[in-house]
């Protein structure tokens, strides 16, 4: 194994390394300099690489370094991560996003906690284990577009790819580990109308007025579904809906032809994204059932499902000694429920908290890391050895 730099030289060359991905093409960026960054890193330290670029994006990949031969059945180790971010104001940040800054046991930059950090602190895990005892496969996955439509993870479950039995992805959980989570839907409604003279309402149909009694109306069956549905071992019991965008018309004095809302909901486990979508098609055709008006509703990406596992489950249990914490759930969606169907048997546990997470001024705390450094020690050790 050849010499690493030293960790905060590791993750300043990572953070450096813009990578974002966004549902708008204006911002979305490639993730291959991230991928062939790690892969040098990992084939350095003995690893056999395998890049795996994603079908029909360009400039996304995929990176799966393996220690050990892999096949299903393994005992074996996935330490799993994401390479993208979210899309940034720089206006808003203290420091260069771009460069990693360290300021009162904080590390900063884009990424640092959401969850570029993962890959170094694993690196500098490495040369404290002896490698030649492994006789199951030690696998680092690093995939593309978790942020967006996660469409690395979504490849690797449409190519079989056969991982480990075990996978702790390195997510910011704040070094709680997390056995569950929602699941999450997002979706665009159009409702169409008719532009005209604002003069006289007779000479249009407003498709503005028509997508607020639409939200109106969703509303009223978002709280019906909250009393419906609900699940105590979650912070937040019941699913949510939020609408986070809308927009619509292009002058006060014409009567809106076009208007476009799209939300996201975060549902609970048992919970059916088909039977959901259909619902809330139902309540828009009967709102404007009479009318003039037309919609579309357009799921913006394939949903996520929800994440569930067992608090008793073997990496669950080993994490939940290792950090002295009781296992929880979140809200937050990751690719545990696409890990899981490649056989994994996952658990959600990072150094960085999700408060921190998508925000200006993203930061890590320095003191989670000998921690994290131990869990990923330990694990290994328990897993591969």
């Amino acid at each position: 194994m050849k010499k690493l730099p030293p960790l905060t030289t590791l993750l300043n060359k990572i953070i450096e390394i813009p990578s974002i991905s966004c549902v708008n093409s204006a911002y979305d960026m490639s993730n291959l300099a991230v991928i062939e960054l790690l892969a040098d890193w990992f084939a350095s330290a003995g690893f056999q690489i395998e890049i795996m670029p994603v079908p029909n994006l360009p400039g996304k990949a995929n990176l799966i370094a393996t220690l050990g031969q892999r096949s299903q059945g393994n005992n074996g180790l996935v330490l799993s991560g994401h390479t993208d971010t979210v899309p940034i104001d720089q206006k808003l940040w203290n420091t260069d996003p771009f460069k990693l800054s360290h300021q009162q046991h904080r590390f900063y930059g884009l990424g640092i906690a959401d969850m570029k950090c993962f890959f170094p602190i694993i690196l500098s895990v490495l040369p404290e284990i002896d490698l030649s005892k492994l006789k199951h496969p030690l696998i680092i996955l690093a995939t593309a577009d978790e942020e967006t439509t996660m469409s690395g993870a979504r490849a690797l479950i449409q190519s079989d790819k056969q991982l480990a039995k075990h996978a702790l992805i390195g997510e910011p959980t704040g070094l709680i580990p997390i056995y569950a989570h929602k699941g999450l839907m997002s979706h665009s409604i159009k409702i169409f109308g008719k532009a005209g003279h604002s003069s006289d309402p007779a000479n249009g149909v407003s498709a503005l007025e028509g997508l607020t009694r639409v939200i109106g109306v969703l509303v009223k069956w978002r709280q019906q579904m909250q009393q419906e549905y609900q699940q105590d071992s979650f912070r937040v019991p019941y699913p949510t809906m939020n609408f986070g965008y809308i927009h619509g018309g292009d002058n006060p004095n014409r009567i809106c032809s076009l208007c476009e809302v799209q939300f996201d909901l975060r549902i609970l486990p048992g919970m059916h994204a088909k039977q959901i979508s259909d619902a809330i098609e139902s309540e828009i055709k009967r709102t404007i059932d009479g009318t003039q008006l037309s919609f579309q509703m357009t799921a913006l990406c394939d949903p996520v499902p929800a994440f569930v596992s067992s608090p008793e489950s073997e990496i669950v249990k080993l994490t939940s000694q290792l950090t002295g914490a009781d296992p929880e759930t979140v809200a937050f969606g990751t690719e545990a429920p696409l890990l899981q169907q490649l056989h994994c048997d996952t658990v959600v546990l990072g150094p960085g908290n999700i408060a921190q997470a998508h925000q200006a001024n993203e930061y890590l705390s320095e003191t989670t890391i000998i921690p994290m450094q131990n869990i990923i020690r330990e694990t290994i050790k328990k897993f591969c050895y």
